[in-house]
């Protein structure tokens, strides 16, 4: 039976996958930084449910996470990296301890549960690696550099990865949700202790203090986590899966746009070859 081995099950779209993945029929390995906050979870489903406390910072944490998984389970098919958070800051604005720790969590955590899974799933010749990144991979806005910064680097990470391990059998999905109704504009989002006046009319109105979004966005995190399910289920997955038609707009008009700018400076950029004529 399929393995699946989600972090950030608390709430939110973690919390989603993992019920969805379990009513699915699938075995679960239901990560959270308390275990308590996922018991009610896996207490319906004792027989395809284990609840494991984790930390994804914690490198002994990971190995001890996935050691547990092997015990009960024979180890994992899919690893679903999703712990992560926000933090709203300009640039100027923020505090490099955070931001530290804003990367040891959204891209350091990934990368350290990915090469400890690795090994089994390149002994089996077979595996998916599901990376949570958010349209925030794409573009970045004022306010959100570092938290894009983060998602960036995974999505550069994760499209090399893909490349690494298609010829060993091992599939790597990106996927790039937008605005969904969970507690990442609310509980879990973090930002800067002091905001500069000179930044009010770009970073301002998406700082922490500032954003009024929490319970409004359009996305439903349990629709959300149907389509992963589905998704990671087909023969041939797509390199980055967009979620929520915000994204699809937003993403599209960023394409648009960066088209557009190679196009129009496409003239220039070629005059930098040897030989090319002024």
């Amino acid at each position: 039976m399929t393995t699946w081995f989600i972090t950030g099950c608390s709430t939110g779209l973690g919390r989603s996958l993992a019920q969805a993945v379990l009513v699915a029929g699938f075995n679960a390995v239901v990560t959270a930084r308390d275990p308590s906050a996922v018991a009610d979870i896996v207490a319906h489903y004792p027989e395809r449910a284990l609840a494991v406390g984790l930390d994804v910072t914690d490198p002994s944490g990971v190995n001890a996470a996935l050691a547990l998984a092997r015990s009960r389970f024979g180890g994992i098919d899919i690893l679903v990296n999703n712990a992560g958070y926000g933090y709203r800051a300009a640039v100027e604005e923020a505090d490099d301890a955070e931001v530290a720790g804003l990367f040891e969590t959204n891209f350091f955590g990934p990368v350290s549960l990915i090469k400890a899974a690795l090994p089994d799933m390149r002994a089996r010749g077979s595996g998916t690696i599901v990376n949570i990144s958010s349209i925030a991979g794409r573009l970045a806005m004022p306010g959100s550099a570092f938290y894009s910064a983060s998602k960036f680097a995974l999505e550069g990470m994760s499209d090399a990865l893909r490349r690494e391990l298609a010829p060993l059998g091992i599939h790597v999905l990106i996927v790039e949700p937008g605005a969904f109704r969970t507690d990442f504009a609310g509980r879990s989002l973090r930002g800067a202790s002091e905001g500069l006046p000179a930044y009010d009319g770009t970073a301002g109105p998406r700082r922490k203090g500032s954003d009024s979004s929490d319970g409004t966005q359009p996305g439903d995190p349990e629709r959300a986590a149907r389509v992963i399910l589905e998704t990671v289920a087909r023969p041939v997955l797509p390199v980055r899966l967009l979620l929520g038609s915000d994204a699809v707009a937003i993403v599209g008009e960023e394409i648009d746009r960066q088209r557009r700018e190679l196009e129009e400076w496409a003239a220039v950029s070629i005059t930098t070859d040897f030989g090319h004529e002024a």
